[in-house]
């Protein structure tokens, strides 16, 4: 709400003169009002009333002239102040409508918050009121959802165990299988292998054997080849002797006939 702070009102008379009111509001419920009349107008003609020329005016005339200006001005001066008790009265009264407006409005405002509050407060209450109960709601199916998953969980926990146990069953079931297989597969395969050692034992001794004749074979014909070098060796030794000994049987018996041819 808005409280004016200052009002200015301004009464013109029948004369032209200006009146100026200032209205300022000192406190709540008080006025204060300052009235402030306008200066005469500069430069204006007054008129004047012709001079009877020749006439006397008596002080009587003067007189009554007077009391009837000054009747004329308290009139006047009347006039205004009522002029100005009708506008102060106005103000005052539109000044009072507003603050009753005002305070209707502030009233009615305040009647329409505390509604709309109760209303917030009614519908916050029951909001608060579908919500818990939409909680609840949900913590009973949440319960009932860990329950069944409970019971789930101790279903397949216990199905899982059988699974185990079978499993379990028929993993040594087919390792005995497995075992007793290997078993006969172990012991033909084993009499494979012997065979087969045995096989190559057979090969590699005749192997050996076929190898140690050829290294006797290559033997005797390298001892062959040793014999008949030193066969020819002792041969050419031999023709050497020989014709050593038959230069040496020259030598002596041309020695011989020397002798003989010396001495005869």
């Amino acid at each position: 709400m808005v409280h004016p702070a200052e009002n200015t009102a301004v009464a013109e008379s029948d004369n032209k003169e200006a009146t100026e009111i200032r209205c300022q509001e000192k406190s709540r419920g008080g006025l204060s009002y300052e009235v402030i009349l306008a200066e005469p107008a500069p430069n204006v003609a007054v008129p004047k009333k012709p001079v009877t020329p020749g006439k006397n005016v008596s002080a009587e005339e003067i007189e009554n002239k007077l009391k009837a200006a000054e009747e004329r001005r308290i009139s006047l001066e009347q006039k205004k102040m009522a002029d100005l008790s009708y506008k102060l009265a106005k103000i005052e009264e539109a000044t009072r409508k507003k603050d009753e407006i005002t305070n209707e409005f502030i009233n009615q405002t305040k009647e329409n918050l505390e509604t709309k509050m109760e209303q917030h407060v009614e519908k916050r209450e029951a909001i608060i009121s579908d919500l818990k109960e939409k909680l609840k709601i949900h913590s009973q199916e949440i319960e009932k959802t860990r329950e069944q998953l409970e019971h789930q969980k101790y279903v397949e926990k216990i199905a899982i165990e059988e699974k185990l146990k079978s499993a379990q069953t028929l993993r040594d079931e087919n390792i005995k299988k497995m075992l007793e297989r290997l078993k006969e597969h172990n012991t033909i395969k084993i009499a494979e292998i012997k065979n087969q050692i045995d096989q190559l034992e057979s090969q590699k001794i005749e192997e050996k054997a076929r190898i140690i004749e050829n290294k006797l074979y290559t033997a005797e014909q390298n001892r062959e080849k040793e014999i008949q070098k030193k066969i020819e060796k002792v041969h050419k030794l031999e023709r050497r002797a020989e014709m050593v000994r038959q230069n040496k049987a020259a030598l002596c018996e041309e020695n011989k006939g020397t002798a003989i041819a010396s001495s005869g």
